[in-house]
């Protein structure tokens, strides 16, 4: 990897973590496909697992006091049960077939709640699915907000509650990612020196990202989220 691919990177993760700072889930969607590019999938999942890590530690002693504890525990025992699908596929299937399908549903989502929002909420049937479904592309590729972020909006009617139970989530998730890439040996030299470097940025983009956070309505908040979704997919589909 050149320097210059580096410092793009380091670019990457420091907008990615600034929106994900801001909205609690948007950050591992927009970070990845650029650093897919810039350093392929495997290394790409664990740096971006890792940054997932240290920016719900950061945003969690900003606002731990708003997390929603009964719906946490909900969200992580059917996410975790779909991330152990999520892995079993991706072993199974090339990267370059699964991603199309993976933006496409994205847009889909994001256009359609960005467009026509709906303010009821989730029968218990159909937020297992999504759920497990979010497991899913999490165990895939360490991006499971799009459906997180669904579910999450027909939950939770404050901009806080949203942003802090959604970073308890990838904070927990993100521990089990980094516990299965270090037992598959993904902790290599290059990996080691990249995390250390965007430590720095991740850090300036949590200050940005709260900043801006504490600022905006609730409606330009959830307004902001279904955009990010809709651009992250266009990414996947490029």
């Amino acid at each position: 990897m050149t320097g210059v691919q580096e410092s793009v990177f380091l670019l990457v993760l420091f907008i990615a973590n600034t929106v994900q700072a801001v909205t609690g889930f948007a950050g591992t969607l927009l970070a990845m496909p650029p650093s897919i590019l810039l350093i392929g999938p495997d290394r790409a999942k664990v740096i971006l697992n890792i940054m997932g890590f240290f920016s719900s530690i950061f945003i969690g002693f900003y606002s731990y006091r708003d997390i929603d504890w009964k719906q946490l525990v909900k969200i992580l025992a059917f996410m975790g049960i779909g991330m152990v699908g999520g892995i079993y596929i991706y072993m199974l299937c090339p990267l370059s077939f699964l991603l199309p399908f993976y933006g496409a549903f994205i847009v889909g989502v994001g256009l359609k709640n960005f467009f026509f929002p709906s303010d009821g909420g989730l029968s218990r049937y159909l937020s297992y699915g999504i759920l497990l479904g979010a497991g899913i592309m999490h165990g895939m590729f360490v991006s499971g907000g799009a459906l997180l972020v669904f579910y999450a909006t027909a939950t939770f009617k404050d901009k806080k509650v949203f942003r802090a139970t959604l970073s308890a989530v990838w904070l927990v998730l993100s521990i089990f990612l980094m516990g299965k890439d270090y037992v598959s040996g993904f902790y290599d030299q290059q990996v080691l020196i990249l995390t250390a470097l965007s430590i720095l940025p991740l850090i300036a983009a949590t200050y940005a990202g709260n900043r801006i956070h504490d600022k905006i309505s609730q409606v330009v908040f959830i307004k902001i989220s279904y955009l990010l979704l809709i651009v992250s997919g266009i990414f996947l589909l490029l």
